[in-house]
């Protein structure tokens, strides 16, 4: 069977599985109905009347008291923060992940079923605990590595460079998780077939590999840039919360709140808030997008085959 045919019997399997899913279950209407309304009143409760509060609260003030409450420079400290780890976080577990899911579904190694097992452990593991274990290991007082650090004059805890370790640990799971099992489902037939046309190892994943998972990549890449600006826990115990240096927005946001500034708290929050708006967006256009460029292929392949 030649690569180009197991492909399309692959694509058609998975096309008739969509199909026989939808119509699994041929329930009453009043229990369709019942299951609609459960979910639409959990949404209500938990999701959008949290969400319509934040707003709420954070324009009480006004709209001169919002801004001023962003403007404020321990609050541009944080955004900034927030940002810079984010966008350090987010290529180093790009470049992991794509990695890890590349050698996990497509090679057969010692250590394999290992290595699947780690990458679930920031799942499994606290944040908090997380960050304790970096403190154990980088303070300069009694820090596994603190004679290091203090002989190169490197601060990690209570500084940025702790934040971003702490951030990377945390996210580093989403994207390898994303694309394991999408490339596990791909199966290794059209890298294989490119191969033995004469592909080197990169121009297989270049041409090949890439293409084929881009739309699980960048839902992948979403996820764990939504996790990065949102971290609280690990965060919290590396960063020492130094007003203006070591604040990420959510910790701003806990200081604001403790000190009973609730509506400069909420301001910040609402920033937040629009970030995951946002997330939420462009998530649900990349599962549209990778909707609709499988049916796409699906036709293109009917047509290929209709004598």
């Amino acid at each position: 069977m030649s690569a180009a045919t197991s492909s399309l019997l692959r694509k058609k399997r998975a096309r008739d599985t969509r199909f026989e899913s939808n119509n699994a279950t041929r329930e009453a209407s009043w229990v369709k109905r019942l299951v609609l309304g459960l979910s639409l009143t959990f949404f209500a409760i938990f999701l959008l009347l949290p969400l319509i509060i934040v707003f709420t609260e954070a324009l009480r003030q006004g709209l001169e008291a919002y801004w001023v409450a962003i403007a404020e420079p321990d609050a541009l400290s944080a955004i900034k923060l927030t940002l810079i780890t984010a966008a350090i976080a987010l290529p180093l577990n790009l470049l992991f992940g794509v990695s890890a899911a590349w050698c996990i579904a497509k090679f057969e190694f010692r250590g394999k079923q290992l290595l699947t097992t780690l990458i679930d452990l920031p799942f499994s593991v606290s944040p908090v605990i997380a960050g304790l274990v970096f403190v154990l290991l980088f303070s300069t007082q009694h820090g596994w590595f603190a004679s290091l650090l203090q002989t190169w004059n490197m601060k990690v805890i209570f500084a940025v460079p702790g934040i971003v370790l702490a951030t990377v640990f945390v996210t580093f799971p989403f994207i390898a998780r994303e694309l394991i099992p999408l490339m596990q489902a791909q199966g290794k037939e059209e890298e294989e077939a490119a191969i033995v046309l004469g592909a080197r190892g990169w121009q297989t994943f270049w041409r090949v590999t890439l293409p084929n998972i881009k739309w699980g990549l960048l839902y992948g890449v979403i996820l764990c840039n939504a996790r990065a600006m949102g971290e609280f826990g690990a965060v919290s115990v590396v960063s020492g919360h130094i007003r203006g240096m070591t604040n990420t927005m959510p910790l701003h946001v806990e200081i604001l709140y403790n000190d009973y500034k609730f509506a400069a708290a909420f301001a910040v929050a609402s920033l937040l808030a629009l970030l995951a708006l946002v997330t939420l967006a462009i998530k649900t256009w990349v599962e549209w997008k990778a909707e609709q460029s499988l049916d796409f292929n699906d036709m293109d392949d009917e047509q290929e085959i209709t004598p």
